[in-house]
């Protein structure tokens, strides 16, 4: 597989990333156990086809995906990888207490919060150890938001602030990460952030889609403004923008609501008239913003990449944006591909 995907300065970092980026959370038996051959494979396919971002986390199978990640890089390593994990917990190899129930298998391990400078610096180093790697590039603080903490956010934000951003800075400055920033499915958290620090990029996942734009008011354009750069995950909202509005289909990582599943199948009836598939729009329109930089997406096998770089390659006809913004079904405020 070869292939020459467009690169995207992200940020201030002066790093170039692949407009496709890996998200190594699938290779880590989320939802289903994937074999220690096809997951390496899948990441050297990954790569192989051009694209120089992945994007890790010790959450992803309780360091089963960095662990997988590294066998991948002695297979194949491009010299201008740019490798992203995340911080904000660390691991126990003495405990199995933690870890989210969508990892259908992974490690036993045990892995807890720890937002602090001592915890954050331990997380990066058991990264290195599992990546097999010296450096990381960019240190993402994760799920320091709402949906993962509730009433206790501010706790835990007041400690990232005070030890991981701290830590992060000085790694940053001294050159040995060249970037840090945050990992989250809440635009307004992601704001706050940007404002109370200096980060370099944001991961957001599932909060710019074809099928929601809450970050489009005001996240994007401070980012925009900043100059910080924009990756953005889950652009198939957990899977239905990939899948359409087919029985079963997951939204937000739960079953799709029948409010849902009635607004994507309309959007799959205008895709049909211009003879292209949903999938193929959802991932156009993401990188229709000016200030997103990559979309990070998730495979399980060559074949799921392959069906990637493919869609990328083949932009939808620009007569489909305007149906669907005279249909009520995308905001007339968001840019869309030229």
């Amino acid at each position: 597989m070869s292939s020459t995907l467009p690169r995207r300065p992200l940020g201030k970092t002066g790093l170039e990333v692949s407009i496709l980026g890996f998200g190594a959370a699938p290779i880590a038996d989320l939802y289903t156990n994937v074999s220690e051959s096809d997951a390496v494979d899948t990441v050297v396919a990954s790569l192989e086809a051009g694209v120089n971002l992945v994007d890790t986390s010790p959450l992803y199978g309780r360091g089963l995906s960095e662990l997988r990640v590294g066998a991948a890089l002695r297979h194949f390593s491009p010299d201008d990888l740019i490798l992203s994990t995340k911080v904000g917990r660390v691991t126990d190899p003495f405990s199995d207490e933690g870890g989210p129930s969508v990892f259908h298998g992974g490690l036993t391990h045990g892995i807890r919060l720890d937002y602090g400078y001592d915890g954050t610096m331990r997380s990066l180093e058991q990264s290195l150890l599992r990546l097999g790697r010296e450096r990381i590039d960019l240190a993402l603080i994760h799920d320091l938001d709402v949906l993962t903490h509730g009433d206790e956010l501010e706790k835990h934000y007041q400690t990232a602030l005070d030890g991981a951003v701290r830590a992060l800075t000085e790694l940053r400055d001294a050159g040995v990460i060249s970037g840090y920033g945050l990992g989250v499915n809440e635009p307004n958290i992601a704001e706050r952030f940007a404002k109370d620090c200096d980060p370099d990029a944001i991961l957001l996942a599932g909060r710019y889609s074809l099928l929601e734009q809450p970050a489009l008011a005001t996240f994007l354009p401070l980012m925009e403004k900043r100059n910080i750069g924009v990756i953005l995950g889950g652009v198939f909202n957990s899977g239905i923008l990939a899948t359409g509005a087919i029985p079963g289909a997951r939204y937000d990582y739960a079953p799709a609501p029948p409010e849902i599943m009635e607004r994507v199948a309309k959007m799959e009836s205008a895709c049909r008239r211009h003879d292209t598939p949903l999938r193929r729009a959802a991932l156009h329109f993401a990188l229709g913003h000016p200030a997103v930089s990559s979309l990070v997406l998730g495979a399980v096998s060559p074949n799921e990449v392959a069906e990637q770089v493919a869609d990328l390659s083949s932009p939808p006809p620009t007569a489909l944006w305007a149906d669907l913004v005279s249909e009520g079904l995308l905001s007339p405020d968001a840019p869309t591909p030229s």
